[in-house]
């Protein structure tokens, strides 16, 4: 501050212009700037100037008109502790303009914090949002993992009754692969048994040719003897006796006795092949029963074989699914961790960012706060100052002299 003795009026300069700002803490200033200290005001020390003091100690005597030997040296000794003082607080408003500056930097790094800090409060929702779908996504997936587990057990239920179905027609395929082989006994029993009657047929009609060949002679050797006895008998006995009738009679009853054989041999043998050719055909009919059953039972025992693959390419393929699916789904919730972690990491470090920044705002607006306190306090000063300087005008040479020392101040 500056005192224009052209115009008699107080005129300030520039550097001496704060603009008003917020509160914030600052360092003081250290006390050796004035030689005596005294707090002024919110606690902050202040440091008077020492011809403040004297002057107080020369308002407070009466004048004096003679001249002082140590007035000069007092002036001079004032005058460059004002110039000193002066030089001080003009490099504590450039520190002011400085920090002011500084301040209207966070200012304005602060509002852009701001204005993240609301875009950036979307975070939990978005969080929630995406935590939600990962909830759904994992209700989903153990909805599909139960199904899933419901299936395989249904389809081991029914590749555990089909392995039983199985295993029962393996059993009932060996059954009749045992009746079959009894069958087959049977059946080479029996043709064993038809070329035994064959050959006992063949040996009876072989029996029965030599018994009628036999039967035939005999007839013969009888009707010769007939004869004979005829002739002898005609010759010995010249009797009536009508021997052919008896020949005839005895003739009838060997050849009714011979047609009886031969029709019971005939009939016994035909009835025996009747009933050999029956059973033959019925062991015939069995075996060809065997045979079908056996080869529907080969098809059935492909069929089943076919389904049993067919069902555990099924299981393994619904066990692969149920295993890619548990993977996908531990992928899926351990990268949803990962990506909320480093949300919550994210949102954390920006929170510490902000309340950084928040306390270093405070501390800024405090330290401005200081600083035009301690302003305001060196401008009274001046002020009180330029009033002594004012009132000690009419003092004659010495106050010529402070005029002319505080004249030359240049704030």
């Amino acid at each position: 501050m500056a005192y224009n003795r052209n115009s008699g009026a107080r005129t300030f300069s520039s550097r001496s212009y704060s603009s008003p700002v917020n509160k914030m803490s600052v360092s003081r200033v250290n006390s050796a700037y004035f030689p005596g200290n005294r707090t002024g005001p919110s606690g902050i020390s202040a440091s008077w100037a020492t011809p403040v003091s004297s002057a107080g100690i020369l308002l407070s005597n009466p004048p004096n008109t003679e001249i002082d030997p140590r007035f000069h040296q007092i002036k001079t000794q004032e005058k460059e502790e004002i110039k000193g003082l002066n030089n001080k607080f003009a490099d504590f408003i450039n520190k002011v303009r400085h920090l002011e500056q500084q301040n209207k930097v966070l200012e304005t790094k602060l509002k852009i914090m701001l204005e993240k800090g609301d875009y950036k409060s979307n975070i939990d929702q978005i969080v929630a949002v995406f935590g939600n779908n990962l909830a759904s996504q994992r209700d989903r997936l153990s909805n599909d993992r139960d199904k899933l587990e419901k299936e395989l057990a249904r389809t081991k239920a029914l590749v555990e009754d089909n392995k039983n179905k199985f295993e029962d027609e393996i059993n009932r395929r060996t059954q009749l692969e045992n009746e079959f082989v009894l069958s087959k006994k049977d059946v080479d029993e029996g043709y064993l048994q038809k070329v035994d009657l064959e050959n006992t047929v063949e040996s009876l009609m072989d029996e029965l040719a030599f018994l009628k060949q036999l039967y035939d002679e005999e007839i013969r050797e009888l009707q010769s003897q007939i004869n004979n006895t005829a002739v002898t008998v005609e010759m010995d006995n010249n009797r009536g006796l009508d021997m052919k009738q008896i020949v005839e009679e005895v003739k009838m009853q060997y050849e009714g006795i011979a047609a009886r054989g031969r029709d019971e041999a005939e009939q016994w043998y035909k009835n025996k092949v009747d009933d050999m050719a029956a059973e033959a055909e019925k062991y015939n009919q069995d075996l060809k029963g065997v045979k079908n059953e056996i080869a529907e039972m080969m098809r059935l025992i492909q069929r089943l074989n076919s389904e049993a693959e067919g069902l555990k390419n099924r299981r393994a393929n619904l066990e692969m699914a149920i295993g890619e699916a548990e993977e996908r789904g531990q992928l899926a919730v351990s990268d949803a961790k990962n990506r909320v972690s480093e949300l919550e990491a994210a949102l954390k470090s920006a929170k510490q960012a902000m309340a950084k920044q928040v306390h270093e705002y405070q501390d800024l607006m405090n330290l401005k706060l200081a600083l035009e306190i301690e302003i305001a306090t060196y401008r009274k000063l001046l002020e009180g100052e330029e009033s002594r300087l004012g009132t000690h005008q009419q003092g004659g040479p010495r106050q010529d002299s402070q005029f002319s020392a505080i004249d030359q101040l240049d704030f």
